[in-house]
């Protein structure tokens, strides 16, 4: 469904898929600023915990919404992840591979499509 835009990550046993959408994308400017603003910050982040408690928010806004996306589709509803359930699942090392799965989300979410179209015959120049 949406794996051409999504990063998969495994949390406690169970996998997640990262998606950046609208929603997330509001979510992360009102807290950054703006997508742009977003790796300035994580680099720029005073201490260890402060970097963490960044991912960790990150992690969870992306992927609860694959979960969103789920329970609107579907009779049967899956429970929102959570910080918490982020932090006591997961270990500091996990939290390295994280961040790649969020960059790859990210440029997931972000990419541009172009599609090519066949020469307009008619406009041609003949000799």
């Amino acid at each position: 469904m949406t794996n051409e835009r999504s990063a998969k990550i495994t949390i406690g046993g169970l996998e997640y898929e990262l998606i950046l959408t609208t929603k997330a994308t509001k979510e992360i400017a009102k807290r950054y600023g703006g997508l742009e603003d977003l790796g300035e910050k994580l680099m720029k982040a005073e201490n260890f915990e402060m970097a963490l408690d960044e991912i960790v928010w990150l992690i969870t806004l992306l992927a609860n919404q694959s979960i969103y996306i789920h329970n609107r589709l579907n009779e049967e509803k899956k429970e929102l992840l959570t910080e918490d359930d982020v932090e006591l699942l997961t270990s500091p090392v996990e939290m390295a591979t994280f961040k790649d799965a969020i960059m790859e989300a990210m440029f997931k979410g972000t990419k541009r499509y172009i599609e090519s179209e066949e020469a307009d015959t008619k406009n041609e120049v003949v000799e």
